[in-house]
């Protein structure tokens, strides 16, 4: 709860009450379907790499477009401050510019 993260315990063999871990589960078994592993430690191995990239590569448009170990690890708000700051620079630049261009 330091984190501001809650955990809810939803009804048991219910799945329409587990959706958000339903989904990633989806998500999981889509992924490991698309190839085939003769060695459990294979199988593993990509589990393994897909956790991370799900957790510390991959945006989430649901959490502002950030990686869940950002949010996790409260590096979020400076992240999605640091975006801001560039955004407004960006369009400075492009108004500075497009007045240069039509004077």
């Amino acid at each position: 709860e330091d984190r501001g993260i809650r955990h809810i315990r939803g009804a048991p063999f219910h799945p329409q009450t587990q959706g958000k871990i339903e989904r990633w589960h989806q998500t999981l078994k889509n992924r490991i379907l698309l190839e085939n592993y003769y060695l459990p430690g294979d199988l593993e191995a990509q589990i393994k790499a897909f956790v991370d990239h799900y957790n510390h590569q991959r945006y989430h448009e649901a959490i502002g477009n950030l990686t869940p170990a950002d949010v996790y690890f409260g590096r979020g708000q400076t992240i999605l401050l640091e975006r801001e700051r560039i955004k407004r620079q960006t369009i400075q630049r492009r108004r500075l510019n497009h007045r240069a261009i039509a004077a």
